[in-house]
């Protein structure tokens, strides 16, 4: 009675607090609301919701022995705490696109972001986790390229994988770019990132050498280094000989991420990236309840209209209408297919128990949609004016201040030269103009959340500490990505000579290092040459690529389940895998035909050529021209083959599944028979 009382009062509240989100119209908000409707909706999902997926869809059998226990080796299956399960699952998963994805949308207003981030990851990111952790789970810890291709055939595997490799190099340029949007012509915040390197390898050598074991001691180690970065980074900035050593133009810092790239993918794994990933849970999670802290603390209003006038397809930070570009936008803040990689990776390998899923799969996803949530709220607390003169590239507003202001001023959005230079001034800046990527002004808004609470005489600290969270965040994901990516390089090179698909053979580290690397790196120089920023043609991209991912991973779930005989629990993936089917077909459709060269990527090569033609370009802009030429029309063609790929797969998986429905023959399950889990018996009986 008392989980009924306390499940009505959840849904009452939120409803009343989403009511009060979706009706404020014509004066500002209270970012009290937006949370309260975040929390008493997730609540609800993981109670209800979740709980009976894990009941009637996917059957849960806590007597099951997972992999983790019938395989375990000591190295990549071994029984792990559902807590650190849980703790290693969301540092792999909360990369730059709950930070970044929201902020960019918030150009449409804070609703429609609000609105899907919501919906979007109870119905439909969180379900996708939990479902394919179950799935992988019950086959020995398969990927989703392997059970795409033993479920539903050797194509379809074939298929998602070359389809998650091209994903994996555009989710990489992205995440390299807006780093050197972070740090470009910024010593502080780049020194203060450079000397987190160090740290980690400090951590990880002391973890692995000097006083194995001790992971009390290299914790605080390594938060103490970290915070010591950032102070020093600080000093540094206010240091006239040493300023000078960490200003670099965002050419250079390309450079700097591309070699970083190479060297994080060929170390061992215990020297930088276990203890960089470790380093970033602690501060992810502290910092997200830090934030969510202090907004409860001073319940700041939002500023942003509940929707602007760029939901016709006009706003500056990239182009095209609010559907759907608002969802491919949101990206992983709602769902996310890269998450489809690691429920089917290195976690289904740690599950001890099944009932496990349910909390590492929906719980891990829905804290990082509240991530989101808290990005938002960071956003949109910045006047817009604000906002835009951050977020819009110098192609768009213009290259000078004033240019900028009166553009921006233009929209409605009032903003004057004095009010940037003076908020410059405050964090710590020399400009904040045309600081595209969407982390530099969500830094701006959560220094303005923690100065509100803790002090305003610390602002630029507090702007350089979000920095360095968004950026160890972002780099700890890159590490991860670049190392998957070469995985999944040396699988396919194996099959044109065997000993290139040794993961451990070190010639073919390093040629499929420098092939994933190089790949990604080729995309981020050319966002960097971009006058526009960038942004506006990479993100769209890598938000179409992530959501086709996830239709991919959907489509495998529904094939399954169906499969398996529960073909009336199938509108579970089903619902959320048409909506993403029509997301991003839509989104693809429109960047492939649009006339409209903010929107189509042919367009836009178009409208580039005919103005270098013509001789009307500037000189800087007509240098790079032929480069931006070239890979906007790349870009096109992949956008036509990852199309391809996500319908070869869903028709794919409709042929398994009209095959299964008529009583035809199919390829039989690969889902591992049932064992009996020595560990829970055990369990069972020692407790009286």
């Amino acid at each position: 009675m008392l989980k009924k009382i306390s499940a009505a009062v959840l849904a009452i509240v939120g409803a009343i607090a989403l009511g009060a989100v979706a009706l404020h119209r014509h004066e500002p908000i209270n970012a009290l609301w937006i949370v309260t409707a975040a929390v008493c909706i997730y609540l609800l999902g993981y109670r209800l919701y979740a709980a009976w997926i894990a009941a009637r869809v996917l059957s849960v059998d806590a007597s099951r022995a997972t992999p983790a226990e019938r395989l375990n080796n000591g190295r990549d299956f071994v029984p792990t705490h559902r807590v650190i399960v849980f703790g290693h699952h969301f540092a792999a998963i909360a990369g730059p696109g709950p930070l970044v994805g929201p902020t960019l949308a918030a150009q449409f207003g804070y609703l429609p972001g609000t609105l899907w981030i919501l919906v979007g990851a109870v119905l439909g990111g969180c379900v996708q986790d939990m479902i394919i952790l179950l799935l992988s789970t019950r086959r020995d810890g398969r990927s989703l390229g392997q059970m795409a291709r033993d479920e539903l055939g050797p194509l379809g595997g074939f298929a998602a994988l070359i389809g998650t490799l091209i994903i994996m190099i555009i989710l990489s340029a992205v995440l390299g770019l807006v780093i050197v949007n972070v740090m470009k012509h910024s010593p502080w915040a780049t020194s203060t990132v450079l000397a987190t390197i160090p740290a980690a390898l400090i951590v990880g050598l002391y973890l692995r050498r000097w006083r194995p074991g001790r992971v009390l001691e290299g914790s605080l180690l390594g938060v103490t280094l970290v915070l010591l970065a950032l102070l020093a980074g600080g000093w540094v900035d206010h240091q006239p000989l040493l300023r000078p050593l960490f200003d670099y133009s965002a050419i250079a810092l390309a450079g700097f991420v591309i070699a970083y790239g190479f060297c994080a993918a060929i170390l061992p794994v215990w020297l930088l990236l276990a203890p960089r990933d470790y380093l970033s849970t602690f501060l992810k999670l502290g910092t997200v309840v830090l934030l969510a802290v202090a907004i409860v603390l001073t319940h700041p209003q939002i500023k942003m209209p509940a929707v602007t006038a760029f939901t016709d397809g006009t706003g500056p930070l990239f182009g095209g209408k609010v559907f759907p570009f608002v969802f491919i936008t949101i990206a992983c803040g709602a769902v996310s297919g890269f998450h489809a990689l690691v429920a089917s990776g290195t976690t289904p390998k740690l599950i001890t128990n099944e009932a496990d899923v349910r909390l590492v799969g929906y719980g891990s996803m829905a804290l990082e949609s509240f991530v989101a949530i808290m990005a938002l709220i960071a956003a949109t607390l910045l006047d817009p004016g604000v906002f835009f003169a951050i977020n819009s590239g110098a192609g768009v507003v213009g290259a000078s201040p004033a240019a900028a202001v009166h553009t921006i001023s233009g929209w409605g959005y009032p903003v004057t030269v004095e009010q940037m230079q003076a908020l410059a001034n405050a964090m710590g800046e020399r400009t904040l103009f045309a600081r595209s990527g969407g982390a530099p002004s969500l830094a701006v808004g959560m220094a303005s959340i923690f100065g509100s609470t803790f002090g305003r005489g610390l602002l630029a600290l507090w702007y350089h500490f979000a920095i360095m969270f968004e950026a160890v965040f972002i780099m700890a994901v890159l590490d991860a990505g670049t190392r998957v990516g070469r995985f999944m390089l040396q699988d396919l090179l194996g099959h044109l000579w065997q000993p290139l698909g040794r993961t451990s053979w070190y010639p073919s580290v390093l040629l499929a290092s420098a092939l994933m690397v190089g790949a990604w790196g080729y995309f981020l120089y050319i966002g960097v040459i971009d006058p526009n920023g960038g942004v506006n043609i990479l993100w769209p991209l890598f938000g179409i690529s992530n959501q086709m991912l996830a239709g991919i991973a959907l489509s495998v779930a529904t094939g399954i389940i169906i499969k398996s005989g529960k073909a009336r629990y199938a509108l579970v993936t089903l619902v959320p895998l048409a909506w993403l089917a029509l997301i991003t077909t839509t989104a693809a459709w429109q960047k492939i035909t649009s006339a409209d060269s903010r929107i189509g990527l042919f367009a836009a090569a178009d409208d580039l050529a005919r103005k270098l033609a013509s001789g009307v370009l500037p000189p800087e802009r007509a240098a790079v021209a032929p480069q931006l030429i070239f890979n906007q029309r790349l870009d096109g063609w992949i956008t036509m083959l990852l199309l391809t790929i996500l319908w070869f797969v869903i028709l794919d998986m409709a042929r398994v599944c009209v095959r299964r429905l008529r009583g035809l023959p199919l390829r039989s399950s690969s889902e591992a028979p049932y064992q009996l889990s020595r560990l829970q018996s055990a369990l069972a009986q020692a407790q009286p």
